[in-house]
């Protein structure tokens, strides 16, 4: 799930850095002086951009993927612990 995560978010600030850049073109001559003096603000700010970007679509896919995960977990487990559970290796290793 956070491999999926960092793939959709790498996927958005390269969609959003070619965009940039394809807006901003009256920017060229003057890339080695911004990237001179504002490298820093510039990273920060694509660090900060990424981590927020990775946190939706982090949580976007847990509400997505893991939906009421703690009612099926706890119907296997009654299953389990039932003397007709499906199997009785499982149902061993819950009992130890």
């Amino acid at each position: 799930m956070v491999g999926n995560s960092v793939l959709v978010a790498t996927v958005i600030m390269l969609a959003l850095s070619f965009w940039v850049s394809g807006e901003c073109k009256f920017l060229i001559p003057y890339k080695p002086l911004l990237i001179h003096q504002y490298w820093a603000y510039i990273t920060v700010y694509w660090l900060a951009l990424f981590l927020n970007i990775f946190a939706m679509s982090y949580l976007f896919t847990r509400k997505l993927f893991l939906k009421e995960t703690g009612q099926k977990l706890a119907h296997l487990e009654k299953q389990l612990r039932t003397d007709s559970s499906v199997s009785e290796e499982l149902s061993g290793r819950i009992e130890d």
